[in-house]
């Protein structure tokens, strides 16, 4: 045999040096949970080792991921229901617990990336992510509030604005109310691939975000689908999107395949709560190698063609030296 591939595998030496796809601190971001108080850190049940943190921890989690070169963050609030109404007006109030955290971080952490998510949910009364009448999602009319929501992160100090509502012309709408508003070099994610998946669980057990009545389906994508990515990630790019996002990442690798192939613009994949959760507990029953699961995960979604990856196991595959 002329050809013996195996070579090249011989060596761990050697294994390094044909190695074709390689993972960084600056690959990852760090999704962080944000809850009102002091002194408060409280582990979420559904995702082990992973926290609701008051904005003074929230501070003291940042500078320790910072020591270990883990500079990007996206930050989600748990609002009280109290302050949730039909119009998600708490996601844009001045002084609000979310905009305390964006300003807080950039005060002192200003060379932290801090990305924030635009979406009504997490401050709505009806748990969507639009306006809803009569059991519909009102498109247009969101709009005016996802604008309103994205211009108060700008001020509040956000680097990089991440809408995850997946409402049309969203991108094209919110890139127009911060020109308009000085905010030329805010960036924007954009959710243009977010499916309609069953591994959202956890995420809105840590946020109380769950739908009060019906399903996420006339908005989010239908997991079947391969070619409306495309669609979606065409109509964000001429909006002005400066990156495009893949949710979740395990079950939609070939999506991120296709955006990557299709489009210049770096691809960013959510690999979401559901997937982080399905490895603590096959972990934590001993049927798992942690380790070599979650690098083996993480480097999939890279080598799918994944600039930037939002992980909840980003922190620890530092701590432990494990990339």
């Amino acid at each position: 045999m002329l050809q013996r591939p195996r070579r090249n595998r011989k060596s761990e030496v050697i294994r390094q040096m044909v190695k074709e796809t390689h993972l960084s601190a600056s690959n990852l971001i760090f999704p962080l949970f944000i809850v009102d108080g002091i002194n408060q850190k409280t582990e979420i049940s559904s995702m082990p080792g992973i926290f609701r943190y008051s904005v003074d921890n929230l501070l003291r989690e940042v500078e320790s991921c910072m020591k270990l070169g883990l500079k990007s963050f996206d930050l989600f609030p748990r609002i009280d229901d109290s302050l949730k109404d039909k119009y998600a007006t708490e996601s844009y109030r001045e002084g609000s617990l979310y905009l305390k955290a964006i300003s807080e971080v950039k005060h002192y952490f200003p060379e932290a990336c801090v990305v924030t998510d635009v979406a009504m949910d997490p401050y709505s009364s009806d748990g969507h992510d639009g306006i809803i009448e009569n059991g519909v999602i009102l498109n247009d009319e969101t709009l005016e509030i996802l604008g309103k929501m994205a211009l108060a992160h700008a001020q509040a100090g956000a680097d990089i604005i991440a809408p995850s509502d997946m409402m049309d012309g969203r991108i094209g709408y919110i890139r127009q109310v911060l020109d308009e508003n000085g905010f030329t070099n805010v960036s924007l994610m954009s959710y243009c691939a977010k499916y309609a998946s069953a591994f959202y669980g956890p995420f809105r057990d840590a946020l109380g975000s769950a739908p009060k009545s019906g399903d996420k389906k006339t908005y989010q994508m239908d997991p079947s689908n391969q070619r409306e990515a495309l669609i979606e990630a065409t109509l964000d790019e001429q909006e002005g999107a400066d990156f495009l996002m893949v949710k979740p990442a395990l079950p939609y690798l070939d999506v991120i395949k296709l955006l990557k192939d299709h489009s210049d613009l770096p691809i960013a994949a959510y690999n979401v709560s559901g997937e982080y959760s399905m490895i603590k507990a096959a972990v934590q029953n001993g049927w798992l190698d942690e380790q070599r699961a979650i690098t083996e995960v993480l480097t999939s979604i890279r080598r799918a063609g994944a600039t930037a990856i939002l992980s909840y196991h980003s922190k620890e595959v530092l701590l432990n030296n494990w990339i």
